[in-house]
């Protein structure tokens, strides 16, 4: 279960000194014409004891880059490689980002603040380093709206308008520009890896392994390349099933967007499926589906299987194989717990639980029914209202859910709304054109008060079942 924000003090961390400038180059923010504030986490920023800073205060530190108390003492941009559309690119890196602070959180997690849009960086290639003001939106949706469906997610901690001009040729330009500072667990991604793989450096990879082991995972430094990656394989393999119960399509699961944590982040040309379609693609560029929404959890798969032959470097098959072999069984369970956790119901094992996810697969393809309007309507397993969008397909479905038991005795007043909260792409165009078009951001604040609302409502059933 993704862990919630908990008040804490601040508490700097910088542990990525420890790898003494193996992994990452300093550089510094742009600087930019103006510092609009837009948008700023009050449901995590007490939870790194941030909350305190004043408006002002936030601006200097996340639109001017002022470093943190006892904190960086300047940005780092990170090196990695990665496969992108399964082409290998060793050009890659920080490009319009860096590592800006770590801290800890009141669970003892040391979490990252890293940015996007905050200038170029020597791995910037021909990009100006910037992000559009609507990019900065669409990703504050997203992660609003995943973290409300339980999918571990990077959390948006700020977005600042910038007063800049940007041109960009998949958008109406010129365009707002913004940057971005996300809360997150980490930006080691298998890329990281990866890169160190090519180069041949075993002894920096050796000691990120054991970076990430103690201080990722709250495992000993020296417990292995092995047991490193079955950790990721566990994490990766819930995250690829938490995408198929939010109907949620990251679109870009490249091997440098896949973080060791398995915690979700970086969203570009993301979508929520308006119906369960195995076929369907968030980025217009995706030409073959290869990262279509029923062919994420294979992509995630094949981004575990680079990194394992990475870590080739310093471990043994013998070592590897056995984490890797189970990464399939692992997601099989973890799909049929995220699905029973969203329906509502107690998990019955693993026979009868693959053949409810059969069941519902084959009536939701078969059917037009929405993804949210089937999670909303069969909320602890039984039909909530009457509706006639579940006739002949949903036969075995409705057999088979039967027998499964509500973990929800505790109900909200979510779940009496006559429609469900999605986050299809018209409303998210529509929140931004209020934001382009008039400089209304009224609609944005209240959709993500009525995301936060629902996930409201699906943490006090999940709480109630666990007592």
């Amino acid at each position: 279960m993704p862990v919630l924000p908990q008040p804490a003090a601040y508490r700097p961390d910088p542990k990525i000194e420890e790898l003494e400038g193996r992994l990452s180059d300093p550089v510094s923010a742009a600087d930019f014409p103006q510092t609009i504030l837009r948008f700023r986490n009050d449901r995590w920023d007490s939870s790194v004891g941030l909350d305190a800073l004043d408006d002002e205060q936030w601006v200097a530190h996340f639109g001017r880059f002022q470093p943190l108390p006892d904190n960086l003492p300047q940005p780092l941009a990170l090196r990695y490689h990665g496969h992108q559309f399964r082409a290998y690119n060793p050009d890659i890196g920080d490009g319009r980002g860096f590592l800006f602070a770590q801290l800890r959180d009141g669970h003892d997690r040391l979490l990252d603040l890293g940015t996007k849009g905050s200038g170029q960086t020597p791995y910037s290639r021909f990009g100006d380093g910037r992000l559009t003001l609507k990019g900065g939106v669409r990703e504050i949706l997203a992660t609003e709206m995943l973290e409300a469906l339980g999918v571990e997610t990077s959390k948006t901690f700020s977005v600042i308008e910038t007063g800049e001009a940007l041109e960009r040729n998949d958008e109406p330009s010129p365009t707002r520009a913004a940057v971005l500072v996300r809360l997150s667990h980490s930006h080691i991604r298998i890329g990281s890896f990866q890169r160190l793989a090519t180069i041949g450096d075993a002894e920096t990879m050796r000691l990120l392994t054991a970076y990430c082991l103690a201080n990722l995972f709250d495992e000993p430094a020296d417990a292995g390349a092995g047991r490193f990656l079955d950790l990721v394989c566990q994490r990766t393999a819930r995250l690829a099933a938490s995408y198929m119960a939010a109907g949620f399509v990251h679109g870009v699961l490249n091997s440098d967007n896949i973080n060791v944590t398995g915690e979700s982040f970086d969203y570009g040309p993301w979508r929520f499926t308006p119906q369960w379609t195995p076929g369907f693609v968030a980025a217009y560029f995706d030409n073959n589906g290869l990262y279509a929404f029923g062919r994420q959890a294979q992509a995630i798969h094949w981004d575990v299987v680079q990194l394992a032959l990475s870590l080739r470097h310093i471990a043994e098959a013998e070592e590897l194989a056995p984490a890797l072999d189970r990464w399939p069984a692992l997601y099989e369970t973890a799909v049929a717990e995220a699905i029973c956790a969203r329906l509502g119901i107690i998990p019955r094992g693993e026979e009868s639980d693959l053949a409810l996810l059969q069941a519902m697969d084959e009536a939701m393809q078969a059917s037009k029914v929405g993804v949210d309007r089937f999670f909303f309507d069969w909320r602890g397993g039984k039909l909530r209202a009457p509706s006639d969008l579940y006739g002949d397909a949903f036969a075995t479905f409705r057999t088979i859910v039967s027998d499964y038991q509500s973990s929800i005795s505790i109900d909200h007043s979510y779940w009496n709304d006559a429609e469900p909260c999605s986050m299809l792409i018209d409303e998210v165009e529509a929140i931004w054109s209020a934001i382009d078009a008039r400089d209304d951001w009224s609609p944005l604040h209240a959709k993500v008060a009525a995301i936060r609302r629902m996930g409201e409502a699906h943490r006090v059933a999940d709480a109630d079942a666990s007592l």
